[in-house]
């Protein structure tokens, strides 16, 4: 247990005394989780299978020399948090693990899930503490949670560290996603923990050490399909009713009206249904690879969790995924994507049906997956190419440019950005179909006839149809610059900036935040995190597939 004297001013790592007045100490816990579930009953802390529990107390290990690398102010405000706290010492050590304030109850969750298509068995948290549940001055809830900071039951074969790569990849990403306009868990800091980690990248015998890090992530509920799978596989039924219940209470009330817990689950499926086809369509908008899609990295509340071996799309290409653990099936691929949400909502539902005994309502409820991601879906390719409205000849318009994208290696985030330079009323023959598209192809010397012709052609057809948008050309304009983002967290980006932190530079990885804040405004002075790939990174580790070491 770590130690804490609220009675005591604090001391920070310059022996300055620290006011307990600070908004650090007036943080108030809820921890309705907490006190609500059944907890394991087991109370020390080693590796097993958890049983009759939904969760395990558990406290982080102290590290021994805590650097404060970054923070999200965003994310600080969600919880009251000011500048001056997060820069303080105290704040360092709370959120590395290294002190626990007054009403955290620490936690790791029990959960299981499908990995790859197969069930897993037992998951859990097993590099992740669960702080506890802060309530802001608007009564809302979040979750803390410290991801690298320590051993839990659920560790497996693994000693519950995180590594420098995957801590700054999941940082940065969880905050360019929420300024992308993508539901995600937030990302708080990002703290060096002063040791070193050992771990195998690539899996191939050749271990190596590396700096470690934590990075406190937040977040309404980490609650996961995999939470609900777990109990059903071990027909813990009155547990699974016991979660289910208290996860529509706590960020599902509007369902509390509905008349008999049967219609309730079923309304609550179809609900996640809902959000899960709502998060996967925007997604595919800008071109997201999530590359772990397993049921336990499933949010119940439709958020982006997870970031592991993730990436964005360089070249178009459907059947393209950044984990090299899906390389030989890419069962986890930009193009399968929308098929695996519906997949995994299959698995929730089974693991629901105790509750229901009833497959058909079950069934009804996943479909509105489908039908909530078939629209969304073509709402925004039609925002992505400008179009206010749609009419016939739209699908076959879109299909011949995906058709096309593929035909030689062109870049879906500045293809997209660039169509706004295509003007429809532009009545000059298509001598030079690619000027304006030039920067998206990364092999702009092999485009032949054949390929020009067929841009030209497409580009045509684009351009009639712009010409019969309802809108003036400005607001086209507009419309497809707040859809197609400028900027993107590129995997090669990322390389970088972990390159040079682990320098002791984090020049780089501030600028980057700073840039993902704004990712739909043009930023002049950093128009070079706006361009393709580089060809150095098109095969070096980390800068294009990923393993899931951590």
């Amino acid at each position: 247990m770590v130690s804490v004297d609220i009675h005591k001013n604090e001391m920070n790592h310059n022996n300055e005394i620290m006011s307990p007045t600070s908004s650090l100490h007036g943080l108030r816990f809820d921890n309705r989780f907490y006190q609500a579930m059944p907890a394991d009953q087991e109370d020390t802390n080693h590796i097993r299978q958890v049983y009759q529990a939904v969760y395990s107390p558990v406290n982080p290990t102290p590290v021994k020399k805590p650097h404060l690398v970054a923070w999200s102010p965003e994310a600080a405000a969600l919880i009251d948090l000011v500048e001056a706290d997060c820069r303080s010492a105290l704040f360092t050590d709370i959120f590395v693990g290294n002190q626990l304030l007054p009403g955290m109850q620490p936690f790791a969750m029990n959960y299981g899930g499908h990995q790859f298509g197969n069930w897993a068995g037992q998951l859990g948290d097993g590099r992740a503490i669960n702080l506890g549940e802060v309530l802001n001055h608007r009564k809302e809830h979040w979750t803390l949670q410290l991801k690298g900071a320590g051993l839990t039951p659920y560790s497996r074969s693994a000693d519950g560290r995180a590594v420098l790569r995957s801590s700054l990849r999941e940082y940065l990403c969880s905050e360019a996603m929420h300024h992308l306009g993508i539901a995600t868990t937030r990302a708080l800091s990002l703290i060096l923990t002063g040791e070193a980690v050992v771990r195998d990248m690539f899996y191939d015998g050749h271990p190596a050490s590396e700096p470690g890090a934590v990075v406190c992530r937040m977040s309404p509920s980490f609650v996961r399909f995999g939470n609900f799978e777990i109990h059903a596989v071990r027909k813990e039924v009155e547990l699974l009713r016991t979660l289910a219940d208290f996860t529509i209470g706590a960020d599902f009330p509007h369902l509390l009206a509905e008349k008999g817990d049967t219609e309730r689950y079923v309304q609550w499926l179809a609900e996640i249904a809902r959000t899960t086809g709502e998060l996967i369509a925007q997604w595919m908008r800008v071109g997201f690879v999530h590359g772990v899609m397993n049921t336990d990295n499933m949010s119940i509340l439709g958020l982006s969790i997870d970031y592991g071996p993730y990436g964005w799309l360089e070249g178009y290409d459907p059947t393209w995924t950044p984990n090299t653990t899906d390389s030989e099936g890419r069962r986890y691929c930009f193009g399968n994507q929308p098929y695996i949400g519906q997949w995994n909502l299959m698995q929730l539902a089974n693991a629901l049906y105790p509750l229901v005994q009833a497959a058909e309502p079950l069934q009804e409820a996943v479909d509105e997956y489908r039908t909530t991601f078939q629209s969304r879906w073509q709402q925004i390719v039609h925002e992505k190419l400008g179009l206010e409205n749609s009419e016939e000849g739209d699908a076959a318009l879109i299909n011949d440019l995906f058709e096309l994208l593929t035909k030689t290696e062109t870049d879906y985030t500045i293809f997209f950005r660039r169509l706004t330079l295509i003007n429809p009323a532009d009545n000059e023959p298509c001598n030079d179909p690619l000027a304006q598209l030039l920067p998206a192809y990364y092999q702009p010397d092999t485009l032949d006839d054949e390929y020009r012709a067929a841009a030209c052609r497409w580009i045509s057809r684009y351009r009639a149809r712009l010409a019969r948008n309802q809108i003036p050309n400005e607001q086209r304009v507009l419309l497809m610059n707040r859809t197609n983002p400028k900027y993107v967290f590129r995997n090669y980006l990322a390389q970088m900036a972990i390159d040079k932190v682990e320098q002791g530079d984090f020049g780089l990885l501030t600028e980057l935040h700073e840039v993902l804040r704004h990712p739909y405004d043009e930023q002049p002075d950093f128009d070079h995190y706006a361009v393709k790939r580089p060809e150095w990174a098109r095969n070096r580790a980390g800068c294009s597939m990923l393993s899931c070491s951590s």
